[in-house]
């Protein structure tokens, strides 16, 4: 007898090719050992992605842009398609749908990609802080397993929203890339959005102290978001108009082969695709000492990010040592991240 592999349906609200999609795309790829893998979606780039994988893909309204009812609604079709034993969200919006929409039978899994200690960081009010705390601990009960990205996400999952059961920590994985030749240097790249929570505005100063040493120094700010004016001011203010540059949106591998490291000053990161992808490349990396960072980088690869002598420091030693560069030696490959997922759907094997 040819025993069939349990389904687990990935529930995902978002369609643009970011961290949570990378996630995702990095797990069609590899495959979960032992399970058939579908997925949810609205429309967009994601599935289209998905699709050039091979993956089976249900496209449908689903997500903040389509609404609560129909992703709800979503969720109940496909899942009443497809039977799956694991119905398993990413991001909360998908949470609060899977948990209205699933009832007995499948199992409810939760991975927690964005969370941040600080409250300020997605939540302007204490109002809207309080109200989302609520919601989060009221679907969490709902589920039967939670996983985080990192232990720092994890932390700020038990510290806000009181889990009933324990938080599985499965940090994002990465695959050495081969072949990738590391230069000394002192082209300096940001790949994040331009926003008050990513501090670039330190960054900016910090290299502005890199360049009194090293004329030669170059920044690349790639992204997009409502602090580029502010950004471009203050870049003007310094006179490093024609040092700095601010491209937009960008293809993150040839940025990262054309620049010697990648600098990360954020107020908070979880587990972040750009730091490790930087350094199993052997970029020098740089960033601030918090959230999930010291669990990527070492030490001597970590700074005040509002230290701005400290922070031009560093950036010329990962630009031209290295030796200092932090790698990725003893890192989960995508591989070892998609059996740990496999280990915590194991309970739920049987559910249909």
């Amino acid at each position: 007898m040819v025993l069939t592999a349990p389904t687990a349906l990935w529930v995902v609200p978002v369609s643009n090719i970011a961290g949570v999609a990378r996630h995702v795309l990095d797990v069609a790829a590899s495959g979960i050992p032992g399970w058939r893998l579908v997925f949810l979606t609205p429309p967009g780039d994601l599935p289209e992605r998905l699709r050039e994988l091979g993956a089976v893909v249900h496209e449908a309204p689903f997500g903040p842009d389509h609404g609560l009812g129909p992703s709800v609604r979503s969720v109940r079709e496909v899942v009443r398609r497809e039977r799956p034993a694991v119905v398993h969200a990413h991001l909360a919006y998908a949470d609060i749908a899977a948990a209205l929409a699933v009832g007995r039978g499948p199992a409810l899994v939760t991975t927690e990609h964005g969370i941040a200690r600080d409250d300020v960081v997605y939540h302007r009010s204490g109002a809207k802080t309080r109200v989302m705390a609520a919601v989060h601990t009221a679907r969490l009960r709902r589920f039967d397993a939670a996983v985080a990205v990192s232990r720092a996400t994890a932390d700020a999952m038990v510290a806000k929203w009181h889990p009933a059961k324990p938080v599985t920590v499965i940090h994002n994985g990465v695959d050495v890339v081969p072949g990738a030749s590391p230069t000394t240097g002192l082209r300096i790249l940001s790949l994040a959005r331009l926003s008050p929570e990513k501090r670039l505005p330190a960054l900016v100063d910090g290299f502005a102290e890199l360049r009194r040493i090293h004329p030669e120094a170059r920044l690349t700010l790639a992204g997009t978001g409502e602090e580029e004016k502010t950004l471009r001011g203050q870049v003007d203010r310094l006179g490093l108009g024609d040092v700095v540059d601010l491209p937009g949106f960008v293809d993150p591998e040839p940025a990262m082969a054309s620049h010697d490291v990648l600098a990360m000053m954020s107020v908070w990161e979880n587990c972040s695709y750009a730091l490790l992808d930087a350094a199993a490349r052997g970029m020098g990396v740089v960033a601030s000492d918090v959230g999930g960072n010291p669990e990527v980088l070492p030490p001597h690869a970590l700074v005040d990010a509002e230290d701005r002598e400290a922070v031009a420091t560093l950036l010329e030693t990962q630009g031209l040592d290295l030796a200092a560069r932090p790698g990725l030696a003893d890192w989960l490959s995508v591989a070892d991240m998609c059996e740990r997922i496999a280990e915590v759907y194991v309970p739920f094997g049987s559910r249909t």
